[in-house]
């Protein structure tokens, strides 16, 4: 009500990172990950080289937005060092090693028709074991919508989604367990009282590393090296949601073009 807003990508949330594709002097490359960065004093740049060895260039800066950069949880998932060793910047080990994160597991239900007994497309649990809040997603600009059928997202709260991640173990969960929070989660929405109706579909995703715990960027909102031209970025270093995420970024961003002796106009 009132002055709230939400802001969301249109025609899907992708859609703000496909825009920034796009813009001039952007190159992307996809399927490629950085395996290792190399910091060359002498020539004050930074070499970088793909997970399979692969020379991808030297850069005069480097903007990163992995909370994992550093982490030994890389190893776990590629059996090789992470990119960046600590090591060589033994000051950014306690702030970077291991940053941890708040699970979550969100429910994605598709109705027949609108909840005509649900006057808002959004609301918060506040006396809830298991559900966090629940959002009208075809109430989202831009989506396509089937006639006469309604999309909602449902999120449970930190200690239901730790409570059953602790449960299962972090393997990749089974359809059966999925299936099993699914059914959990939406009882939990049917037990509001809103007469809510069996939907035509209804799947269960585990988000593992939803929401970073801490926020390591302070007042900058990111961690700028300026001596070794690195700026880390995220939303583990400024709040835990798509727009710190994006402030982090315009951070690093205004660092970046400092440096440049360039305007920011951010």
């Amino acid at each position: 009500e009132g002055t709230m807003k939400k802001y969301v990508g249109v025609p899907g949330m992708n859609s703000i990172c496909k825009s920034l594709c796009q813009e001039d002097g952007v190159v992307s490359k996809f399927g490629v990950t950085i395996g290792k960065m190399d910091w060359l004093q002498d020539r004050s740049s930074w070499s970088l080289a793909s997970l399979d060895g692969k020379d991808l260039g030297s850069f005069d800066f480097v903007v990163a937005t992995d909370k994992n950069i550093a982490s030994q949880k890389v190893s776990g998932l590629t059996g090789k060092p992470p990119p960046l060793d600590l090591s060589v910047f033994p000051h950014l080990s306690a702030m970077i090693q291991d940053i941890p994160v708040r699970p979550c597991f969100a429910l994605m239900l598709a109705f027949s028709e609108p909840l005509a007994m649900v006057p808002v497309q959004g609301f918060s649990f506040y006396n809830s074991d298991s559900l966090s809040w629940a959002f009208c997603d075809s109430s989202k600009p831009g989506r396509h919508v089937p006639p006469n059928s309604q999309s909602w997202v449902l999120r449970s709260t930190t200690e239901y989604a730790s409570k059953v991640i602790d449960s299962m173990g972090p393997r990749k969960p089974s359809a059966d367990a999925l299936a099993k929070v699914a059914e959990e989660l939406f009882r939990e929405f049917q037990a509001t009282g809103l007469n809510i109706p069996q939907p035509i579909f209804m799947k269960a995703h585990r988000w593992g590393g939803a929401f970073p715990a801490i926020s390591i960027g302070g007042d900058d909102k990111c961690v700028w090296e300026k001596n070794m031209k690195l700026a880390i970025c995220g939303d583990f270093c400024a709040s835990p949601s798509v727009e710190g995420a994006v402030l982090s970024g315009m951070s690093g961003a205004s660092k970046i073009l400092g440096c440049l002796n360039l305007p920011s106009g951010l």
